[in-house]
C-alpha cells in the first residue's frame, strides 16, 4: 500500500536555526540554552554537539569539558517562531499542512492520486526547505499508512533522512527501533514492558491484540497493536488537563521580586493560552525551585474561569502567604481544566466584566500584536518573562496564513 500521510521532523531545529542564521556557528558543535550561565542546561544540541554526546538537558559546563570548541548560544525564540513560519510557508507551496504538531514537526495528508508520488512530495518538501529558507535547515521525513507510524519513521533515519514504512513490511520494519522511540512510550510505560518481559520491540510486535490491551490496560493497547501493523485508525479527541509555564530565572532575578514579577508575566500568558484554547480553569498551582532549599509549592482554588485579574489575586494570596527565599525556577499550572462547551460565562455583573475585559484584550493583542494592551501590574516586566518555546506546543500565529494552492498528480 502506497503512503497515505508524510512527516516531517526537523533535525536539531533551534541549533540549526542558529547555524542557518550565523556562519561562524556551521560545521561546530552548538548548545542553546535559555540564558548565558554555567549553571543552567542545553535546551537544545547541534549533530556535532552531539557527536560528543552533548543533548538536551546537559549542564553546560559539562558540555564545555566534553566537546571541544563548542558554541553556547542563547536562545532567540521569536527568531525560531519566524523561520517556523517561513517552513511553513515554503512547504504550503508543495502540499497543505494537515496538523502542526509542534514548532518543529508537521503532517501532511495525502490525496488518492498522490499517494504513489509520496517520496517524490516527500523529496519535494525537504528541497523546499533548503531553497527557500536555508540549506542548514534539516528535516527528516517519514511516509507511512497511517499517522503513527510516519511519525515513527522519522526515528529511522536521522538526520536528514527519509523513510517509507509499507504496509508489506509491518511490523519487522520497526524492529531496529527501541521501546522509547515508540510514541506513547515514555519511561513509566518501558519500565512496565520490562515489568512483562518486554525490552525490544520486536518482542513487543509478537505480543497479541489481548495481551497489549492488558499491559495498557484497556483500548490504548489495542489500538497501538493496530496501528503497529499499518491501520489507519481515527485520531481519538483528547482533552487537556493542565495549562502551564515555567522560566529559569536570570541571576539578577533570583530574588524574590524577581521571582513575582516573572510569574506575573507568565500568568498572563498562561491566562491568554487557556482562552485560546477554549478551556476555563478551577485550580492554580505555583513553585519554585530553590539552589539550596526544597522546592516551593503553594495552591489554591478558584472559581471556575478565564479572567487575568482574578487568577492575578489569587496568586498575589499565595504569594503573600510567603515567597521563596532562593528562586532558581518559577512556574504555575493552571488545573481540573472544564471546556467552554460544558461552562457558561459568568452571571454576576462583575464577573462578566471580568471576562468581556480578557476576551477584548486577547482581540486588539491578535490585531495589533503581543502585549499592545496588557493589565497595569505587568508594565516594566518585558524583562522578567520573556518567550520560551516548548517543543510540544504548537506557536500561535498571530496572522492567518494564506491558502496555497494543492499540488495535484495524475
Amino acid at each position: 500500500m502506497s503512503g497515505k500521510y508524510i512527516f516531517l521532523d526537523m533535525n536539531a531545529y533551534f541549533a540549526s536555526v542558529e547555524q542557518q542564521l550565523r556562519p561562524e556557528l556551521r560545521g561546530r558543535p552548538v548548545c542553546v540554552v535559555p540564558l548565558e550561565a554555567e549553571t543552567t542546561f542545553c535546551i537544545a544540541a547541534s549533530y556535532e554537539a552531539r557527536f560528543y554526546r552533548v543533548k538536551t538537558g546537559t549542564r553546560v559546563r559539562e558540555a564545555r569539558r566534553m566537546a571541544p570548541n563548542l558554541a553556547v548560544v542563547q536562545a532567540r525564540p521569536r527568531v525560531y517562531v519566524e523561520v517556523h513560519h517561513r517552513i511553513l510557508e515554503a512547504v504550503g507551496r508543495v502540499l497543505p499542512v494537515e496538523e502542526v504538531l509542534s514548532i518543529d514537526e508537521m503532517r501532511f495528508a495525502l490525496m488518492k492520486n498522490e499517494r504513489a508520488h509520496a517520496r517524490a512530495l516527500a523529496l519535494e518538501l525537504k528541497a523546499a526547505i533548503r531553497r527557500e529558507v536555508g540549506a542548514w535547515l534539516r528535516a527528516s521525513a517519514g511516509i507511512a499508512p497511517n499517522r503513527y507510524l510516519a511519525k515513527v519513521a522519522t526515528e529511522l533515519e536521522k538526520p536528514d533522512g527519509l523513510v517509507e514504512l509499507r504496509t508489506e513490511d509491518l511490523p519487522e520494519a520497526l524492529w531496529p527501533l527501541s521501546l522509547r522511540d515508540l510514541h506513547g512510550i515514555g519511561r513509566r510505560m518501558e519500565a512496565r514492558l520490562h515489568r512483562h518481559g518486554i525490552f525490544t520491540v520486536r518482542q513487543l510486535t509478537r505480543l497479541s491484540c489481548p495481551a497489549m490491551r492488558r499491559i495498557w490496560g484497556g483500548v490504548v493497547g489495542e489500538r497501538l497493536w493496530r496501528a503497529l501493523r499499518g491501520e489507519d485508525l481515527p485520531p481519538v479527541p483528547t482533552r487537556r488537563r493542565t495549562v502551564g509555564h515555567s522560566h529559569v530565572l536570570s541571576p539578577e532575578l533570583r530574588h524574590p521580586e524577581g521571582a513575582r514579577k516573572t510569574l506575573v508575566r507568565l500568568l498572563h500568558k498562561a491566562a491568554v493560552r487557556l482562552r485560546r484554547k477554549g478551556y476555563w480553569t478551577r485550580h492554580l498551582t505555583v513553585y519554585a525551585t530553590q539552589l539550596h532549599a526544597p522546592t516551593w509549592v503553594r495552591k489554591t482554588w478558584v472559581e471556575t474561569t478565564q479572567d487575568t485579574r482574578l487568577l492575578l489575586n489569587a496568586l498575589a494570596r499565595l504569594w503573600d502567604a510567603g515567597p521563596p527565599p532562593q528562586p532558581f525556577k518559577v512556574g504555575l499550572v493552571l488545573g481540573h481544566l472544564v471546556p467552554e462547551r460544558e461552562t457558561s460565562p459568568p452571571l454576576w455583573p462583575e464577573a462578566r466584566r471580568g471576562y468581556h475585559l480578557s476576551h477584548a484584550l486577547d482581540r486588539i493583542n491578535a490585531l495589533y500584536g503581543p502585549d499592545t494592551v496588557y493589565f497595569a501590574g505587568m508594565h516594566g516586566l518585558d524583562y522578567a518573562g520573556e518567550d520560551r518555546i516548548a517543543f510540544g506546543e504548537v506557536p500561535h500565529l498571530e496572522s492567518p496564513q494564506k491558502p496555497q494552492p494543492r499540488r495535484v498528480f495524475g
